[in-house]
């Protein structure tokens, strides 16, 4: 008998062999069935060695084993079939020892040691137990013993077909909803789209087929040749993938993570090019994974209707002479429409979108659809009947209802030639969650969302405007092209407005449709930086963008489209904060286009009129007005204009109330623009903001906004707005004192040092991002702005504070912006002299904060 060292190092052998046949293209079915069979001849020679080839045991391979099927690392799935339930000590001890030695060969091993009896009891109990021993095969042993179970498990009382069914539908769908088909590191063998869902296909249909393979379910007219075809086409791409995360993560891992996706995108063959090689392999899966979501929909709901008789009659209402609902779902009644004229193809969407019963196309029509979609020779927008018919669906009330079914099923992308190129386009970072199209047909879902009046409370300025825009067609069209040409190379906003100016002009559009559609395609993303990095209580930066906006509708159409991109970025993106800022920006912009040419408002008088407001409350709570005059005669008039007269009371009497030689830190209760004011107020010292940047990292906080000031008299005045990880404000009690009495106590420090920070984490580590200083021009007199782009790592904050320091480089304000594993943070600055600063002295803090932060990349 072979030692279990000599048959792991076989198995290593084996593993390197097949790898060396993976780089050389070999077919992937072959490699894993060869590493299948390979494994069947170990085992029923090592079932011999150890005497266990007698008349009461059969050794059974179920589950993926049972289908032939292994991936370096895959588990062995075994069962050991026994004629009586008590085993003789002597054949115990034996396959105890035969398990070990397996083990010991670095197999992972699933075993159980049932009777025919209890396999059947738990399969009947089981629908996991019951779809693995479907597959069951023998490996070795007593074949009687198989013979029975595999009759067994064939008769009707032992799952029947449409229970079987029911109980995998169920479970597809409670697998479908812990994931996203898009997930940025997806499980290729759970997620929507993965190995399990062509695995359920042929699960419900083999089980009620009796049939062994794939192939056999094309004999029952079940499967066209074309389709089977489709499906084996994307197992095998999945399982190329599977091999490769395999033997790149050295382990069972059906995880996509990011840092294997570069290793995996190599040994697939892909290279660098316009477009990352990681890239273009994660473009090809999930196209992928969207054909075999396509292709598990149709087929299980055919399966349903032609071979189960349980099912209850559909409610048949005519629609037209061509097309009729059944049920929610609609059904074309000529089986060559499609073909025949192509913008029926078109006809069937709009049919949806004009009959709110309808949620879904009944497979048959699918599988027409389907077929008349891959006859086509040009796109359909070339057809002027199929143009048409387009319009009338985005002018259409539900129009976006049907777009949404139109991306579901390719057909906006036959309609669109552009939309094809950003199927499944991925963008190698932590901010773009899902793929281009799917993040497209995303934002189209937030945009129907602001019409409902369940969304008003979440968005409540959007469902206003949505409702007030002229024409709500041009911003479905401005959020179909918003992101169109990414992929191309070169600005895609740019490249996508001419897209739109062309699409527009082939469609019959007015020249002013067609130009708002285009400028929204070229500054979709100018509101987001204006309100996330500029500082929008300066008047400057809100007439700079007003300007841009030009007038009241551009700004409505701007803001619904703005809401909507970042709402459908990821699920983490959107928060109360930039709901505020967004908000804020729309009313303040406002305001500027509606005065028009009109004197601006006089700074002295705002500051009297913010003081007059915030007097009154503070003499209502019993201070006295000298007490304020002398504490206010001590700030700068910036203060004041940067804060709302709430605030300068709050600040004002816990300040007057405080005992001066100690800092001051005060958290409000009520949220601030979504999340919640920090407040420091001490004697001004080296280091202040990084210390503050450090405790609040330690403490996991995320800084949004820092407004940095110093009184006349050198006392800080720093507000900041701080928000938990999940993007909630801090509210806890506990949490609250636990922050102000961690900054209280570093904050009083004579000469606080930077510590340790957190360790980057794991999904962070295969980005690098250079760090990127540049210079902008300022809209506020005697300051310099600068933007440093860089990883987002711990403690880069309290980072740049100590190197503003070093620098002798003033921090006026910060505007913190997190974009997945990128930092955008933007700073307006002074040099020591209170002016902006000069060539040298920029040149020396880019140069000192790319050295500081070089280490954390």
């Amino acid at each position: 008998m072979n030692t279990a060292l000599a048959a792991k190092n076989a198995l290593i052998d084996l593993n390197q062999r097949l790898v060396e046949q993976y780089t050389a293209k070999h077919p992937i079915a072959d490699i894993v069935k060869h590493r299948s069979q390979f494994v069947d001849a170990l085992l029923t020679q090592t079932w011999q060695d150890f005497g266990l080839h007698n008349n009461h045991l059969a050794l059974v391979a179920v589950g993926g084993y049972g289908r032939g099927e292994l991936h370096p690392y895959s588990d062995i799935d075994l069962l050991f079939l026994v004629d009586d339930e008590q085993l003789s000590p002597e054949t115990e001890t034996k396959l105890g020892q035969f398990i070990t030695y397996l083990w010991d060969t670095g197999l992972e091993i699933g075993h159980s040691v049932r009777t025919i009896a209890q396999t059947i009891e738990q399969g009947k109990a089981d629908i996991t137990i019951a779809t693995n021993l479907i597959e069951a095969r023998l490996l070795t042993g007593n074949e009687y013993l198989f013979d029975v179970l595999y009759d067994a498990i064939r008769q009707q009382d032992f799952w029947p077909s449409y229970d079987f069914y029911n109980a995998k539908k169920d479970e597809q769908t409670a697998r479908h909803s812990k994931a996203s088909a898009f997930d940025l590191e997806p499980n290729i063998k759970t997620c929507p789209g993965g190995l399990r869902d062509i695995q359920t296909i042929a699960w419900v249909a083999m089980r009620h087929f009796d049939a062994a393979t794939l192939e056999e379910l094309v004999e029952h007219d079940f499967l066209s040749p074309a389709e089977l075809a489709e499906l084996i086409e994307c197992q095998n791409f999945l399982w190329e993938i599977r091999f490769a995360l395999h033997i790149t993560a050295n382990r069972n891992e059906n995880r996509l993570l990011f840092d294997l996706q570069r290793q995996i995108a190599s040994l697939l063959g892909y290279e660098d090019a316009t477009q990352l090689a990681v890239e273009q392999m994660m473009k090809r899966y999930y196209r992928t994974v969207r054909r075999v979501m396509e292709l598990n929909q149709m087929l299980l709901q055919l399966f349903k209707r032609a071979t189960l008789g349980h099912t209850q009659a559909l409610e048949i209402q005519p629609i037209s002479e061509a097309y009729q609902r059944r049920g929610r779902y609609i059904e074309v009644l000529d089986d060559d429409l499609f073909s025949r004229q192509n913008e029926e193809i078109l006809r069937l969407f709009l049919l949806v979108a004009k009959n709110s019963n309808i949620q879904e196309i009944y497979a048959p029509t699918l599988r027409l659809l389907r077929n008349a979609r891959r006859a086509l020779t040009s796109p359909l927008q070339e057809n002027p009947a199929c143009r048409k018919v387009f319009m009338e669906i985005l002018k259409h009330p539900r129009g976006i209802t049907a777009l949404s079914l139109m991306h579901q099923h390719g057909i906006l992308s036959s309609y669109l030639p552009a939309w094809r190129k950003i199927e499944g386009q991925m963008q190698f970072d932590l901010f773009h969650a899902y793929t281009v199209d799917e993040h497209t047909h995303r934002l189209l879902l937030n945009i129907d969302r602001f019409s409902q009046a369940e969304q008003k409370d979440e968005f409540p300025l959007g469902a206003i405007l949505i409702n007030q825009l002229p024409k709500k067609g041009l911003l479905v069209l401005g959020a179909i092209f918003h992101d169109i040409a990414k992929g191309r190379g070169g600005d895609h906003s740019k490249l996508g407005s001419k897209d739109a100016i062309d699409f527009c002009k082939l469609h019959g559009m007015n020249d002013h449709d067609g130009r708002l559609v285009a400028w929204l395609v070229e500054n979709h993303l100018v509101m987001s930086i204006t309100a996330q990095r500029r500082d929008i209580s300066d008047p400057e930066v809100i007439a700079l963008f007003a300007e841009k906006v030009r007038d009241a509708a551009h700004l409505s159409y701007l803001y619904c489209l703005t809401v909507a991109d970042i709402c459908a970025t990821n699920e983490k993106t959107w928060n109360n904060w930039k709901g505020s800022l967004l908000r804020d920006l729309y009313f303040s912009t406002q305001r500027v286009l509606a005065r028009g040419k009109e004197k601006p408002i006089d700074a002295k008088a705002r500051v009297k009129e913010i003081q007059a407001k915030a007097k009154k409350e503070l003499i209502r709570r019993g201070l006295k007005e000298k007490d304020m005059d002398e504490l206010w005669s001590r700030f700068k008039s910036d203060y004041f204009l940067r804060h709302q007269p709430t605030q300068v009371a709050w600040h004002a009497e816990a300040i007057l109330k405080h005992h001066h030689d100690e800092p001051l830190v005060l958290m409000s209760k009520h949220t601030t623009r979504g999340g919640t004011e920090l407040f420091v107020y001490s004697k001004d010292k080296p280091k202040l903001f990084a210390t503050v940047m450090t405790v609040l990292d330690n403490k996991n906080i995320n800084v949004h906004d820092a407004n940095i000031m110093t009184s006349k008299d050198n006392y800080a005045l720093d507000t900041f707005v701080i928000l938990e990880q999940d993007g909630e404000p801090i509210i806890q009690l506990s949490r609250i004192q636990s922050i102000r009495k961690a900054l209280e106590k570093a904050l009083a420090s004579e000469n606080p040092k930077l510590p340790k920070f957190r360790k980057l984490a794991r999904i962070m580590k295969p980005f690098n991002v250079a760090t990127h200083v540049s210079f902008l021009p300022s809209a506020r007199h005697g300051t310099s702005m600068m933007e440093l782009i860089t990883l987002d790592t711990p403690g880069l904050l309290a980072k740049v504070g100590d190197t503003l320091y070093r620098c002798n480089v003033t921090l006026l304000a910060a505007k913190i912006t997190t974009i997945g594993e990128r930092a955008e943070d933007f700073f307006i600055l002074q040099n020591q002299s209170g002016t902006a600063l000069d060539e040298p002295q920029q040149q020396q803090l880019s140069d000192a904060l790319t050295l500081a932060l070089k280490s954390s990349n």
